[in-house]
């Protein structure tokens, strides 16, 4: 392969691009990606940059001497448009066409929003710095959406003096995700800290003053921000040919087709580990899965499967959480450490048989760490839980 591109210049792109190097290839290596800026963090967005902690600088994953030491062809500021298998080429929107003898597709997610467009999202550095300019004491924010990105960007508003109403369509947020009983206790900090939360409500539109809810009803605010979830960015690869279902579908290798593998939040693989297809839209897996690609596109004759133990993390207000493995569709749970109420907890999630996941609030590292590899050796679940089975909360 004398020409490698990859598209998506965020974590899981330049994690593949610098494998590239480190693996001792020294052909071209094209990097695309759709925003003027070098490759950047995006969990600090909602965190560290919309409370005005940061500055958009140490955001950099790369110094500017680094990325020239990669030796890259940096495509910055343009998107991909399409691609042709069969000729081998990636198009981007400015009309170029660039050939390729291996392609990584990382371009990642953009957010969902309402009908009608409205309100405003938080993905790249511009929508966190307009958003943070316009929180403070006295002013309103509306957030649709009470997942970890709507959590934390409501927390973050509680903490610079907004008044928050947080809008959440199912009765529990998070329950899909962690459980329901975890879920109360998240949410139950949220009212701790004066923010207005309501659940079981459906929005219809951001319009003037404020959010239109499904019964008629208007939650007034200054800002509004619609925090619903993500799509993948996979609209440029439609008519390629390859597989696209909730994203780019890969096997266990990250492979979507000959030539081309998928890396990060907008790869769908089979992760042999739980046996089961997942998308994963967290910070870790994206680096992970950028360097997993890369090797097996260089090494094709020795490719791993990649079977990581997922992980990832949030702040909100005091808490700290912490989480390994999969723990969407889990069959029960248990708690293994601390108590729900205290907000001071480890908690364990069972799929069949098995250990598949570990969620800790308030802990310290230390505490949740050993589980990781609990569940990497896929141990059953009375082996995981033995000394604490009559803390079982479900079966």
């Amino acid at each position: 392969m004398r020409r490698i591109v990859v598209v998506g210049a965020s974590a899981a792109g330049l994690a593949a691009a610098e494998t590239l190097r480190r693996e001792g290839y020294g052909g071209i290596v094209i990097l695309v990606g759709d925003e003027p800026r070098p490759p950047y963090d995006r969990p600090p967005l909602s965190k560290q940059i919309l409370a005005g902690q940061w500055q958009p600088g140490r955001l950099d994953l790369r110094s500017s001497a680094d990325l020239d030491a990669l030796g890259l062809d940096l495509r910055l500021g343009t998107a991909a448009s399409g691609l042709d298998l069969a000729d081998r080429t990636v198009h981007l929107a400015d009309g170029t066409a660039v050939p390729y003898d291996g392609l990584i597709v990382a371009t990642g997610v953009g957010p969902r929003r309402l009908p009608g467009g409205g309100g405003r999202v938080l993905r790249t550095l511009d929508d966190a710095l307009t958003l943070r300019d316009r929180l403070g004491p006295g002013r309103r924010l509306a957030v649709v959406g009470a997942g970890f990105l709507g959590a934390e960007a409501a927390a973050v508003a509680r903490g610079l003096g907004a008044e928050v109403t947080l809008i959440e369509p199912a009765p529990v947020p998070l329950a899909h995700a962690v459980g329901e009983d975890v879920g109360r206790v998240l949410s139950r900090a949220h009212l701790d800290h004066g923010v207005d939360l309501r659940t079981g409500v459906g929005v219809t539109e951001v319009t003037h003053g404020g959010v239109r809810l499904a019964d008629g009803g208007l939650v007034a605010s200054d800002e509004a921000l619609v925090a619903i979830g993500c799509r993948p960015n996979t609209a440029w690869l439609e008519g390629s040919g390859l597989t696209l279902d909730d994203g780019l579908v890969c096997d266990e290798y990250c492979a979507a087709a000959p030539g081309v593998y998928g890396a990060g939040d907008v790869s769908r693989w089979h992760n042999p580990l739980f046996g089961t297809a997942m998308r994963i839209e967290h910070r870790t897996n994206a680096a992970e899965q950028g360097m997993a690609a890369a090797r097996n596109l260089l090494h094709r004759d020795a490719r791993r499967p990649f079977a990581p133990v997922p992980y990832f993390w949030s702040d909100q207000y005091d808490m700290k959480i912490q989480a390994y493995g999969y723990l969407r569709g889990h069959d029960g749970i248990a708690i293994v450490a601390g108590k729900l109420d205290e907000r001071r907890f480890l908690v364990a999630y069972r799929t069949g048989d098995r250990l598949t996941g570990v969620l800790s609030v308030g802990m310290p590292p230390k505490a949740i760490r050993p589980w990781r590899q609990a569940i990497a050796v896929r141990t059953k679940w009375r082996d995981a839980v033995r000394d604490t089975l009559p803390m079982m909360l479900k079966l």
